[in-house]
């Protein structure tokens, strides 16, 4: 008999999770010349605005997804789409700069492991030989988000004002959480239409896919916290992450504003450059996903995840420095789209090697690494708006965050995924031909 291909539902419900959030998040950016004229902020204040949201959700990314590890992806993600589509309905009711800081913060509290809960997701339905092309494929979703956030939430805000844009938005979360919660079970051999050969092709690894008898609850794996705490593995894998944040946030908050106010687009055509990065990004997370699994098979774990990783942070870091010369605005635009499709070609092999690494503790670890790169885009945006608003410039920002891809190019090279992170140190090593 022929596998079934349940697992392709579960990615599909990840993408439309993935389409979801950067909705949700990239709808400020486009909204956010608005919401300065109607709240009277300044540039410094809309980059702490931008920053709250960024901060809670750093802060709640290890417990979020240690959570996703106990209880299972299923109640976590219904409880975190719920929450934070009721904050993003509510960003529509802020009077005034406090309101709108702590709406934020709280929406960003709620959004907090959602994508650790994925990656835990992924380690019990996907093989190991799929999970860069199960990434790719997600954060496709992500970047579809983006790509049509900024033109919708634009034309949106034209007609109706800025709070219709957040309400429109937040409302689609819930059909999402609805449907995931009725279909989605936490383990593949408790969903009534897996069939046994594609619960092998599953488990052909070897491993658990961390499944009970009896319910939908995963079992509470204890947590080797000690272990993971002193892994070289996770903090390599937080700072290569934490660059990959810092330079992305530019694009969720300030890339719309830059367009029109300092290049001097058009609303149509700010509209249309801020998707353009998403749009190359999503093609990037694809071709990386399936790049990642493909030189993973042939060369291994290792030029699979951390050559590659590092190839595209270096590409990435020299765009964002081209992007910086004397050059049309055209040109400034299409070199900072490709920059975001640079780093882009290597996220399928971030979000795989936390699973890699550690199968049945990916929430926690995911969650670290999303923690950090979250500082880093909290830093981001606030580099932006001091720059702008002591020093009048946007190229600074540029320089620091060209520097800080660079730096995370360098972190790759520090990572080891065939070195499980709950493993005793000298323990067994991973290889994939």
């Amino acid at each position: 008999m022929a596998p079934t291909r349940v697992r392709a539902r579960v990615l599909g419900f990840a993408f439309a999770l993935a389409v979801v959030t950067y909705l949700d998040r990239i709808c400020i950016s486009a909204a956010a010349p608005s919401i300065m004229r109607d709240l009277h902020l300044t540039v410094l204040q809309m980059s702490v605005v931008f920053s709250a949201f960024t901060l809670s959700y750093s802060l709640f990314e290890v417990p979020s997804g240690w959570l996703g590890d106990v209880k299972g992806p299923r109640r976590v993600l219904t409880r975190i789409v719920v929450w934070w589509s009721g904050f993003t309905m509510l960003t529509a009711a802020a009077r005034g700069y406090s309101s709108l800081v702590a709406i934020r913060f709280l929406f960003g509290a709620g959004e907090a492991g959602a994508f650790p809960n994925v990656a835990r997701s992924f380690s019990r339905w996907f093989p190991l030989r799929e999970r860069g092309r199960a990434n790719g494929v997600m954060f496709l979703g992500s970047r579809v988000g983006g790509m049509l956030s900024a033109p919708v939430a634009l034309v949106i805000v034209a007609r109706w004002g800025w709070r219709a844009s957040f309400v429109v938005f937040g409302a689609v979360g819930l059909v999402w959480a609805a449907a995931w919660y009725a279909w989605y079970r936490d383990a593949p051999d408790e969903h009534p239409e897996v069939n046994a050969e594609e619960l092998a092709w599953i488990r052909q690894d070897g491993g658990r896919d961390g499944e009970t008898r009896g319910g939908d609850r995963a079992p509470a794996h204890e947590t080797p916290w000690r272990e993971i705490v002193r892994s070289r593995n996770l903090y390599a894998i937080c700072g290569m992450y934490f660059a990959f944040g810092y330079g992305l946030y530019f694009y969720f908050t300030w890339l719309p504003t830059y367009l029109i106010t300092v290049l001097g687009f058009s609303v149509l055509g700010g509209g249309l450059f801020a998707s353009l990065p998403f749009l190359l990004a999503g093609i990037a997370d694809v071709v990386g996903g399936w790049l990642s699994d493909r030189l993973t098979r042939t060369y291994g774990l290792r030029v699979g995840r951390c050559y590659l990783g590092c190839a595209a942070f270096t590409t990435c870091a020299a765009l964002v420095f081209a992007s910086t010369l004397a050059l049309p605005a055209i040109a400034k635009a299409v070199l900072l789209a490709f920059a975001l499709a640079s780093a882009d070609l290597a996220l399928g092999a971030c979000w795989a090697v936390p699973i890699d690494v550690a199968p049945d503790h990916a929430g926690v670890v995911s969650g670290c690494m999303n923690t950090l790169g979250n500082l880093g885009g909290l830093l981001g945006p606030l580099v932006v708006g001091v720059a702008v608003d002591r020093w009048h410039s946007w190229t600074f920002p540029f320089y620091v965050t060209a520097a800080i891809y660079a730096s995370g190019g360098l972190a790759w090279l520090a990572i080891d995924p065939t070195r499980p992170i709950a493993a005793a140190e000298g323990q067994h090593r991973v290889s994939v031909r």
